[in-house]
């Protein structure tokens, strides 16, 4: 629903997910110096071997003729082409958008340095029971909490991180309930003047998401607040009882009251704690990994591309 209100804004637009950005810099070595053409037409390849770009709506010679006239970073390249998507809507600003994000916003700003961030948190209760219902989503609801409560942890490390002018939180409530006001503060966030269309979404909904993602149908409709609360009847008592017990304390941090009933099972409690480890150390891991891909290909992957990029050192 977000992504489509920004979409609708006159001056930006954002695409379906691309899921290729951090993909792409975590593959960053099968593609080598970039500086040489055929490092170039190796990245090319890559990108046009996946299956969401196609949804950029770029023609495959069109794709491969931006990644090789871009400035020779990783940046650069990923950059242009979400540069040519806004293109074809006739706006200068684009964005890209992924829940998973929250996890790899350090990936995101060594490849755009002067991103800016925007972090919807919704009730942890109606993520779990949404998360549930989607029909991707195999892990079950043990994982589904713990996603919730890594994002608002991230969220929570990288605004105090980052600052105002880099991150900005909404809550998914009080956009649905006063969505002008809301999305007044986001674009002044992003320095853009508010634009009406902004307030129905529903309007470039076919064009922002894929008819082939059912799952997101509500946003051909307009903005409400019919799915508030729907926790209430998509979580299990059992279900409602353990979230309310591991997140609680962030539940209520973000203003959201607790129901507070039911009792948890000690055995419960050890499943979602391992879940929850497990998780935490696959992202250490990974991290861990990120430093290592990162001292040994040595060059610069940051944008070139904006007045901002272009005021940094080249080498950062």
């Amino acid at each position: 629903m977000l992504q489509v209100a920004l979409h609708a804004h006159r001056r930006i637009a954002l695409p379906p997910e691309t899921w290729v950005l951090v993909d792409a810099y975590r593959a960053r070595l099968e593609f080598g110096d970039l500086t040489d053409p055929a490092g170039r037409e190796r990245l090319a390849d890559w990108l046009l071997a996946r299956p969401k770009l196609r949804d950029l709506g770029l023609p495959p010679e069109d794709l491969r003729a931006r990644v090789l006239a871009a400035p020779p970073t990783l940046g650069s390249a990923l950059g242009v082409l979400l540069q040519g998507y806004a293109e074809r809507f006739d706006k200068p600003r684009w964005g890209d958008k992924r829940p998973a994000y929250y996890r790899d916003v350090a990936a995101v700003l060594r490849l755009f340095p002067d991103a800016q961030f925007v972090h919807l948190v919704r009730d942890g209760r109606d993520c779990v029971a949404s998360l549930q219902r989607m029909r991707w989503w195999k892990q079950g609801p043990l994982a589904a909490m713990a996603t919730w409560v890594e994002a608002v942890d991230y969220g929570e490390h990288w605004r105090r991180t980052l600052g105002p002018g880099t991150w900005h939180e909404m809550r998914y409530e009080t956009l649905v309930a006063e969505p002008e006001r809301e999305l007044r503060g986001l674009c002044a966030f992003l320095g853009e003047e508010y634009d009406d269309a902004m307030t129905a979404p529903d309007t470039v909904a076919s064009v922002a998401v894929p008819s082939r993602k059912t799952w997101h149908t509500r946003t051909g409709g307009a903005m409400d607040s019919t799915r508030v609360s729907a926790y209430r009847t998509g979580l299990t008592a059992e279900e409602l009882a353990l979230l309310e017990r591991v997140a609680g304390a962030r539940l209520e941090r973000r203003g959201y009251r607790l129901d507070g009933g039911g009792t948890v099972a000690p055995r419960l409690l050890a499943d979602y704690a391992a879940v929850a480890a497990r998780r935490r150390l696959a992202h250490r891991k990974q991290h861990a990994l990120d430093l290592v891909r990162d001292r040994r290909a040595g060059a610069p992957v940051a944008a070139r591309l904006t007045s901002a990029q272009l005021a940094r050192p080249a080498g950062t």
